[in-house]
Formats: C-alpha cells, structure tokens, sequence
C-alpha cells in the first residue's frame, strides 16, 4: 500500500500473512522515486499476537528506524477501518502506541520522550536542553534521536545544507533528525525538517513531537502546540500520558509486489 500523512509518504508492506524478508537493498529499490515505488519510511505489518500489529520501519537508505509517527498514524487507520472499531494498539521497537479514531483525524500516543544523553544517544554526557553546537540545539529521543533548532524564520534556513551537516555530526553516533523551527504564534511553531536515512520531507510525525517537547522545555510553548509542515499540520499534545500526535492520514493505492 502507498499512504500519507501530510505529504510524508510510505509504502507499507502486509506481512501479517507472510511475505518476503525485507532487507536494506529491497528497501533502497522500493524508495526509488524514478525506479520503484518511492517512498520516506517502508513500514512493515506482522502479527505477533501480543497487539493488533507489529510495525518495523526502514528509511529510504535502507537504514532500520525504531518509530515513524505519521506511518503509524495511516496504518492504524487501516487496520481500525478493517476490523470496524475506533482504537487499536500497535507494537513498535519503541513500544506499544494507543491510536484512536477521532473522526476523520487520527491520534497516536508516541509515549513519553527520552531526555537524557545516553538515550538520545550522544557520543558523550551533556545537558540535552542546549548542545553546544552552532546554534545551541536540544536534542530529544522518540524512539529516534532529534536534534531542533529554534531560529527567527525557519523558511530562511537552507534545509538541503544544514541538515545533512547537522545529521552526520560526531556528536551523533546514530545520526540524527534535523529540524528548524520558529514561533509563529502562541503555541504554534513552523517547522521544517530533515530526516535521518531520507532527507527533506514535508513533514515527520516523531520530529513534530520531538519539536514540542524541545519548545516546551525552553518555555518557547505549552505542552499542547500547532506544528506547521510544508505539508500540512498537526497537533501535539505532552501530557501524562505520553505525546500525542493528531493529525490527517491518507491512503493513495493498493499494489502487489512481485519480488
């Protein structure tokens, strides 16, 4: 299947019933824009029998990735539409994750942030509010590290050569997600982001939530914020619970994949 969450697309592999092992060549020959299918994130379905699936993520360089927000949000808007309820849970190498129908709109709990260097990881002990880096970034783990910058006009950033020199930083022994970000409201904030693994997309749930998390903890925000994307919005909400992550899904075409 082809699905969306604004823009930030995904091809997704039902394995529930078997299917082929999916290794970083196939995953690099599906993300082929020109040659295959095309794609941010692959997220694979099986059955593990302990949630109402279990998801696996790989980048679009064929890099593993433990969590992708929006992914989660279209598939367990599949799997509620197949099984007609308003909630199901979903297994993830970062966890279990709640999502609920709202609606038209759906809502995942990401569950609670990482913020300690050792889990983000960083290659050394450091405070995560401000790194000492170019521009004092915080960095935040979701299942994935993060690294934000909150600058004066996130459109004035040069998105193709920042990220790339912040995702490859010493300071990230497992690279990093890269976003900028700028107040354009009360709790709201433009954000522009460059993934790990994948590049520029028009947008990225986890880096959404790593994003509030950031701007909560430097009182740029509340905990209950708007994120703007190129793509489109979403709202995330860090309460008890975890960080909850609302927002629109999309499902473009079914294909078969004979490999």
């Amino acid at each position: 299947m082809k699905m969306h969450g604004l823009g930030n697309d995904f091809v997704v592999l039902d394995h529930r019933a078997g299917g082929a092992a999916v290794t970083p060549d196939l995953a690099m020959a599906l993300a082929d824009r020109h040659r295959g299918v095309g794609f941010d994130q692959l997220a694979v379905i099986t059955d593990t029998g302990e949630s109402d699936g279990h998801l696996t993520f790989w980048n679009a360089d064929g890099s593993p990735s433990a969590t992708c927000g929006n992914a989660t949000r279209c598939i367990a808007q599949y799997l509620m539409a197949e099984k007609g309820v308003t909630h199901v849970t979903l297994s993830t190498a970062n966890g279990n994750h709640l999502a609920r129908d709202l609606g038209g709109i759906v809502s995942v709990n990401m569950g609670p942030p990482s913020l300690e260097w050792q889990q983000i990881p960083l290659a050394r002990e450091m405070g995560t509010l401000e790194l000492p880096l170019p521009g004092t970034p915080t960095a935040t783990s979701m299942g994935n590290p993060h690294c934000t910058f909150f600058v004066e006009d996130a459109e004035a950033v040069d998105l193709a050569t920042e990220g790339p020199r912040f995702e490859h930083d010493p300071l990230f022994p497992q690279r990093t997600n890269v976003q900028f970000a700028s107040l354009i409201g009360p709790d709201r904030l433009r954000m522009r982001v460059w993934e790990r693994g994948t590049g520029i997309t028009l947008a990225s749930g986890s880096s959404s939530c790593a994003t509030a998390v950031a701007a909560a903890r430097r009182g740029i925000t509340g905990r209950a914020v708007e994120i703007v994307l190129d793509g489109g919005t979403l709202q995330i909400d860090w309460n008890d619970q975890g960080v909850w992550m609302t927002g629109p899904t999309a499902h473009v075409f079914d294909g078969v994949w004979h490999g």
